[in-house]
């Protein structure tokens, strides 16, 4: 397929820097279509013939679309030639895997929800960023127990790592974060390997760039 690649979503999204990451790590060429979930009229009705979920983002590649941002990464690796971002080998493949659902379920809830928008949101909740400390902190533990090095699973980029780096990019902004962090110099050292990748540097979050945010909705995204 030769069509051009078309993401919708935003650039204070977790999971579209995922998808995007996926591209730039590939060389892949893409268009973002900007899609503000959070618009005060709501999802556009267009885009959701395109996600019936209103979450973000989606792909148009040609004729064919797709939501779901596992589904995207994880077909871009297989249509688009480019560095393999997905080991060889079955058990390589699952903990691949394994790293990406840790994500999704542990630790985006626990970094993102928990830590940033309870810390540094327009109305933060100290009561409820003190429960998710322990929890969040549990998650990284974890994290760094199942990371190799010098990336997550060995000596190249994967979808692991593609995973991992936009949220816990999102978790240093936090001052909670940056402490919790420095409890784990492997996971600090891989960040920022990642972090002075080209496609890391060319997807950084208007928050990272502008300096500490004002809004948690900032970097919420629902989608998994």
């Amino acid at each position: 397929m030769q069509d051009r690649l078309t993401l919708y979503g935003a650039t204070y999204s977790v999971y579209v820097r995922i998808a995007r990451l996926a591209f730039e790590e590939k060389g892949v060429g893409y268009d973002l279509e900007p899609v503000d979930i959070f618009a005060e009229t709501g999802v556009p009705e267009d885009y959701q013939r395109l996600h019936p979920f209103g979450k973000i983002p989606a792909l148009r590649h040609g004729e064919f679309t797709l939501y779901e941002t596992d589904a995207i990464v994880r077909y871009v690796d297989d249509v688009f030639e480019g560095p393999s971002l997905t080991p060889a080998g079955a058990e390589a493949r699952a903990r691949m895997t394994r790293i990406m659902r840790v994500m999704d379920n542990y630790a985006y809830p626990r970094l993102v929800w928990g830590l940033y928008v309870n810390e540094a949101g327009e109305r933060p909740d100290p009561d409820k960023l003190a429960a998710s400390i322990d929890p969040a902190a549990h998650c990284l533990k974890v994290l760094e127990d199942l990371a190799s090095a010098p990336f997550m699973l060995g000596d190249r980029v994967t979808l692991a790592d593609l995973y991992c780096a936009p949220m816990i990019a999102c978790l240093r902004i936090a001052p909670t974060g940056r402490r919790l962090l420095a409890g784990r110099p492997h996971l600090g050292t891989w960040f920022e390997r990642m972090a002075s990748r080209a496609s890391m540097k060319g997807t950084l979050f208007p928050q990272e760039v502008a300096g500490f945010p004002s809004s948690a909705q900032a970097l919420i995204d629902p989608d998994c």
